[in-house]
């Protein structure tokens, strides 16, 4: 299946893997019968290889829904985006929109394609193009203000909806765990959790409610013990900090620099030390 250029991610998420694909091209299997992904945010890595054979997961429903809706109603979904006059570049518009999930007489009757548009409406519009979600799983990024967003991209959209449908992709919406329970050996996986926190005040885990924390790590750490004694190939990215360096000593550990904007404190947006784990040599 010859690659398409334009499938792209159509979402900006947070921990978004583009700019490390050459890294993670260069150390994943040269072969792949299947490709598993439990953490797949906005799809870098699943667009940059483009399987043919995939079974993908996240947590959050939104994000589910959003692939589901390119797959199976995308020209719904363009026409709804290009509403013009119900999605505005403007503050009292996209407060509007982004108020619907704290009411759920409204959010519930929304169609699956006006629940798709809302979250790409909100993410082409929102501050740093940042998903990011309270406590209570309601979507809170403030506004961006910016002058012209590309709120729909027909051909993004419909060239990621020709690759779902080319391709034999199942989508889950569930546990990570969940995602590989039936995989064989051959087949590849890519984690990319919620990273571990590098500092008290670095952890991020607004993508989902109810975060990603150190038991999580660990149960994450079991299953890649699992996938291992099954003789699967995975690739996992995380921090790298000392927590994460001995939960998967036994494995290789590979020291990558990666630039990251998103922090509170500027001073401390910049190029910063991550990991890429692996359980096979080179192939």
């Amino acid at each position: 299946m010859t690659k398409n250029k334009l499938v792209m991610p159509v979402l900006k998420w947070v921990g978004g893997k583009r700019q490390l694909l050459p890294e993670i091209q260069k150390y994943k299997p040269k072969t792949i019968t299947a490709y598993y992904e439990p953490f797949v945010g906005g799809g870098a890595v699943l667009f940059a290889l483009q399987p043919k054979k995939a079974v993908i997961n996240d947590i959050n429903s939104d994000l589910i829904n959003v692939y589901n809706v390119i797959k199976d109603n995308v020209e719904e979904l363009i026409n709804e985006l290009d509403n013009k006059e119900k999605y505005l570049n403007n503050a009292e518009c996209f407060y509007s929109i982004r108020e619907i999930d704290r009411e759920s007489n409204k959010f519930d009757k929304l169609t699956k394609i006006e629940k798709a548009a809302r979250v790409i409406y909100l993410n082409k519009t929102c501050y740093n193009g940042l998903y990011r979600v309270n406590s209570a799983g309601k979507f809170n990024s403030p506004f961006g203000s910016y002058k012209n967003p590309n709120i729909v991209n027909s051909e993004v959209l419909r060239a990621v909806s020709n690759y779902f449908n080319r391709a034999e992709i199942t989508f889950l919406n569930g546990d990570f765990a969940n995602t590989v329970e039936k995989i064989n050996k051959g087949a590849f996986v890519y984690f990319d959790p919620p990273y571990a926190p590098i500092s008290k005040t670095s952890n991020f885990t607004g993508y989902s409610e109810g975060g990603f924390g150190e038991a999580e790590q660990i149960r994450l750490k079991e299953l890649c013990d699992e996938l291992n004694q099954k003789g699967v190939k995975f690739l996992l990215s995380n921090s790298d900090c000392e927590f994460i360096r001995e939960l998967y000593k036994d494995y290789e550990i590979i020291e990558i620099k990666a630039k990251r904007s998103i922090n509170s404190n500027a001073n401390r947006r910049g190029e910063v030390s991550e990991v890429l784990i692996r359980n096979y040599g080179k192939m």
